[in-house]
């Protein structure tokens, strides 16, 4: 019986989860023919067309040369960054390709598009609703009652992240067995929000893109406070499933590609984040020299 609500309850968290289109970007260099209000198709493999990669620094930031062309959004603008550590980043994902672009494997890359193009056209208060409203489905606020060693599973692993984000943020989360899942109070939502709002917007597509990857806003929150490595966030939002392959077994290499990829992208979303966050960060410290 159990299984069957777990079902029942992983299917209604996918259709209240899925990404609303603005973090699959796509990353090729010329123009992408789809309409600025949708979301970038994932592009095809190309054969590498450049020798080497550099950054040079633009007026409106760090820019990324494949040669001697300079690297543009899907939507044919000039691909600039705010940061020169994440244009190394981004230079060094572009340097690291073999003979075949690999575009799926370029997170940073993506990231970058989709906040210089913005294809869904949101603003920063939609960017910040979107993140919160993860609180609704949170992973790790829904709960089983059985069987006895999931349910204790889940108590010593995932209490104590929501027991630090109540206490770091002041505010109350909870949990719940019911398939509603917990009732999050309008307070907790003002304060996350007004938690996010200090974020400048390339961050906050970072966020939102780390927050559907792991289909938990906690989560996110102690991987973006450094409280979470990202295999330690990535395994908790995995808790259910890890039990269940523990439990049954599992297609091994489904699994191991599964697990690569879900790291892969949580990494560089919490990088980017770091990235993004840097510039700020540093003038705000040399003002107050």
């Amino acid at each position: 019986m159990w299984r069957s609500c777990l079902r029942l309850r992983d299917a209604g968290r996918r259709l209240l989860n899925q990404p609303r289109g603005a973090l699959t970007a796509s990353v090729r260099p010329g123009p992408n023919p789809l309409s600025p209000a949708r979301a970038y198709a994932p592009p095809t493999e190309r054969k590498r067309f450049y020798q080497n990669v550099s950054i040079t620094q633009g007026e409106g930031g760090f820019e990324i040369n494949l040669d001697h062309r300079k690297l543009k959004t899907p939507q044919a603008k000039l691909f600039t960054v705010p940061s020169e550590a994440l244009a190394i980043a981004v230079a060094t994902e572009w340097d690291s390709q073999q003979d075949t672009i690999k575009f799926y494997t370029m997170h940073l890359t993506t990231l970058c598009n989709t906040s210089l193009d913005n294809p869904t056209q949101r603003n920063k208060d939609q960017l910040i609703q979107a993140a919160v409203k993860f609180l609704d489905t949170d992973t790790i606020c829904y709960r089983v009652d059985e069987p006895a060693t999931l349910v204790e599973l889940q108590r010593n692993e995932w209490d104590p992240i929501i027991e630090w984000a109540e206490e770091r943020y002041d505010v109350e989360i909870g949990s719940s067995t019911s398939i509603m899942g917990p009732s999050i109070p309008a307070r907790t939502r003002e304060v996350l929000t007004s938690h996010l709002a200090s974020y400048n917007m390339w961050a906050l597509q970072g966020i939102e893109f780390v927050v559907t990857q792991l289909k938990s806003m906690v989560l996110t929150l102690g991987l973006i406070d450094r409280r979470l490595t990202v295999e330690q966030a990535v395994l908790l939002s995995r808790l259910e499933e890890e039990y269940q392959i523990q439990k049954w077994g599992n297609i091994e290499w489904a699994h191991g590609y599964e697990l690569r990829e879900l790291r892969a992208r949580t990494a560089a979303g919490t990088l980017f984040v770091h990235l993004c966050s840097e510039s700020a960060t540093v003038k705000h410290k040399l003002l107050r020299q």
